[in-house]
């Protein structure tokens, strides 16, 4: 069994289940626990494994809106402007894309009307944001 191969099957049992413990990773995975906690420490701090977090199906949340915004920046303040979303306590986690926009982020906010605010009075008031496109999550499917 290779190294990759073991830390594929340990990833995936992670994706599939963030809460699984280290027993029944190791169970799953067919390896012995303290191959799960080796690997599950290298992977960590390779920056492979970046967090542990729960899935939440939007539609069950009281109280809280979930938007994915799609952002255009300036490419010549793309890092500045990057650097001021990260430091948004209202974005949960941005990526960087290659589709219709340069930057996806998912946006939380007490309702629609404080997510509008978030992407109105602090999204959009960065420098170098130059667009930010709102998709409203309504239900999770899967």
């Amino acid at each position: 069994m290779t190294t990759s191969a073991t830390e594929d099957r340990i990833l995936q049992i992670l994706e599939e289940d963030a809460q699984a413990s280290v027993s029944e990773i190791a169970e799953r995975a067919d390896v012995s626990k303290p191959t799960v906690r080796k690997y599950v420490r290298q992977l960590e701090e390779e920056g492979v494994i970046v967090g542990y977090s729960a899935e939440v199906d939007p539609k069950k949340l009281t109280g809280q809106s979930i938007a994915l915004v799609g952002m255009d920046v300036d490419s010549e303040q793309y890092v500045d402007a990057t650097n001021a979303l990260k430091d948004l306590d209202a974005i949960e986690s941005l990526y960087s894309s290659s589709g219709d926009h340069m930057l996806l982020a998912e946006v939380r906010a007490a309702d629609g009307d404080a997510l509008g605010d978030v992407i109105n009075d602090r999204i959009l008031e960065i420098d170098g944001v130059t667009a930010a496109h709102p998709c409203f999550l309504q239900e999770r499917l899967k």
